[in-house]
């Protein structure tokens, strides 16, 4: 289904009967690899799941963003689908998108339940060799900006940012990229998670390399009455690479009866 929501045609779903559950992907993701999660869930709620500016189906925002952007969009979606509770479901930045969510006193909707899925929103320090790679790119970008470079060589800083950065750098648009680039330099603070009211379930994959376990154990450790469930034998995709464990820890959750 598509609908137009701040002159941005919008890609969602919805499928089920009874209270909400709203489901927020990843970065660089789209609705799709919830399709099984949505599967399981739909028998027993009504479940949204929309592709977010930018991603899957949905068009760009009209510059670049930053997280309260898409949060904001996200609050705009709820109003449109009248919604006036859910439980939400997020990953990886879909899961920063309801730390935000869950800090806003005004919001027109009211959070049932959390479930955090290898959820983003922790920045760790970067290692040098990070902070050269950075510097070195810093200085190639300068460098192939100069007027006579540019001259000579116009293709060669497209080239250069091709190469650097994360696969989710690479793979995003040039507006897409600069909104990346704004949404990885935030850093929540350690009061958006202590301020979390709403029951909150936090699944991790043990392998989890985007958004690494420690991030769990400090959101467990921070976020009032938090559950942290490690998932062995799974990555950053954690509800696609153990389906079942995953299914099943979230029927815990919710109360839900076969």
């Amino acid at each position: 289904m598509n609908i137009t929501i701040n002159n941005i045609k919008t890609n969602y779903i919805v499928e089920g009967e009874g209270e909400t559950v709203l489901m927020l992907h990843g970065w660089g993701s789209n609705i799709q690899p919830f399709a099984p999660l949505i599967k399981h869930l739909s028998p027993h709620y009504k479940v949204y799941a929309l592709d977010m500016p930018g991603f899957g189906q949905s068009e760009e925002p009209p510059m670049p963003w930053e997280v309260d952007d898409f949060v904001n969009f996200i609050i705009q979606f709820t109003k449109e689908m009248k919604i006036e509770s859910a439980v939400l479901i997020g990953h990886s930045f879909g899961g920063e998108c309801i730390i935000k969510l869950a800090n806003i006193d005004s919001l027109p909707f009211t959070i049932n339940k959390i479930i955090l899925m290898g959820s983003a929103g922790i920045r760790r320090p970067k290692t040098m060799r990070q902070k050269l790679k950075i510097r070195k790119y810093k200085l190639g970008k300068w460098f192939l900006q100069l007027k006579p470079v540019k001259l000579l060589y116009p293709d060669a800083l497209e080239q250069l940012q091709a190469k650097s950065g994360s696969a989710d750098y690479r793979a995003a648009s040039p507006l897409m990229r600069q909104s990346f680039v704004k949404v990885v330099n935030e850093n929540l603070g350690e009061h958006y998670f202590t301020n979390i009211k709403p029951s909150t379930l936090l699944i991790w994959g043990e392998n989890d390399t985007a958004t690494p376990l420690i991030d769990g154990q400090y959101m467990e450790k921070n976020i009032p009455g938090a559950g942290l469930v490690t998932i062995k034998s799974a990555g950053h995709y954690v509800f696609l690479d153990q389906a079942y464990t995953v299914h099943k820890v979230i029927d815990s959750f919710l109360n839900i009866k076969e």
